[in-house]
């Protein structure tokens, strides 16, 4: 089935399968970097060979790279803009050193400038990043986001007007999210308006450009454009909303990954909780 959740590369990237293999992940979502820096050491050769050594011990497959949250491809800021820019380059570079198939990318807040703006903002950033990484084969996936702020990627208009706007259609897909997408105003806890936002996605964008799906629930309701992540079955969205993901054959060999709250409740991890719910709507569908 293919499920798993963000897991942390502290005391190195390969840790970060361990992590994985120890939580029954299937498959597994790291930031290839520190969260919180602009920049970092180049990878060494033992770093990347340990890194894939460990994943085919571990067997987790594939592994989905996310980009820091420092950068934004959309912003006006000469300075912010460029270090979006080299920081995002570094990463696509880092995901192919490390042979990752998939980088997901928030598309860019554009602050006051406008939407429109905005989206050529984040295609032009993109087409200066495809021709410093040319040969590369790691994807762009644009992550379907809540439009809190100035953010861009809460319709699905915007994610077909960016990849329309690249030089590298063939190097971009989406990853969606499901608190996102909920609290940006598309409804699917019913089957009906499951199957009504997923013929909105196909007719605009495509759904064979789905690689990714974030399983979260959602601490506010539809339409809200709150981004907080819930537990899943514990939030707005409710259980249903994710079975139709599981069970939707088109997504059967499409990873999904949490990035749910991370503690403990009851002596258990809440990602081990977490999968173990998803795991039993698969089961109790077959």
């Amino acid at each position: 089935m293919g499920v798993g959740a963000h897991m942390s590369i502290s005391g190195g990237l390969h840790k970060a399968l361990v992590r994985g293999k120890e939580l029954g992940c299937d498959t597994i979502q790291i930031f290839t970097k520190s969260n919180i820096q602009w920049k970092a050491r180049d990878l060494t050769q033992e770093e990347v060979d340990r890194f894939t050594q460990t994943r085919d011990e571990t067997d987790i497959n594939p592994v989905v790279g996310h980009d820091t949250y420092l950068i934004n491809l959309a912003s006006p800021d000469k300075e912010t803009h460029k270090k979006s820019v080299d920081s995002f380059t570094m990463e696509l570079l880092r995901s192919e050193a490390l042979g990752l198939p998939y980088l997901v990318l928030h598309p860019g807040a554009h602050i006051d400038k406008g939407e429109k703006w905005g989206l050529k903002r984040i295609a032009a950033s993109l087409n200066t990043v495809f021709k410093a990484t040319k040969g590369t084969k790691v994807q762009v996936l644009l992550e379907t986001t809540a439009g809190q702020g100035s953010n861009l990627g809460y319709m699905f208009e915007h994610l077909a007007q960016i990849m329309n706007m690249v030089d590298e259609p063939q190097q971009m897909g989406v990853c969606f999210d499901t608190c996102h997408a909920f609290v940006a105003g598309y409804d699917i806890r019913t089957k009906k308006t499951y199957n009504a936002t997923m013929r909105e996605f196909d007719r605009i964008v495509g759904l064979e450009k789905i690689k990714v799906f974030h399983l979260n629930d959602s601490k506010n309701d539809l339409g809200s454009r709150v981004d907080r992540h819930e537990h899943v079955g514990q939030g707005r969205l409710g259980l249903d909303a994710f079975r139709f993901v599981l069970t939707d054959r088109r997504f059967e060999n499409t990873p999904k990954i949490l990035e749910t709250p991370k503690g403990e409740t009851k002596g258990r991890s809440w990602d081990e909780m977490n999968l173990a719910t998803l795991r039993g709507l698969l089961k109790k569908k077959s």
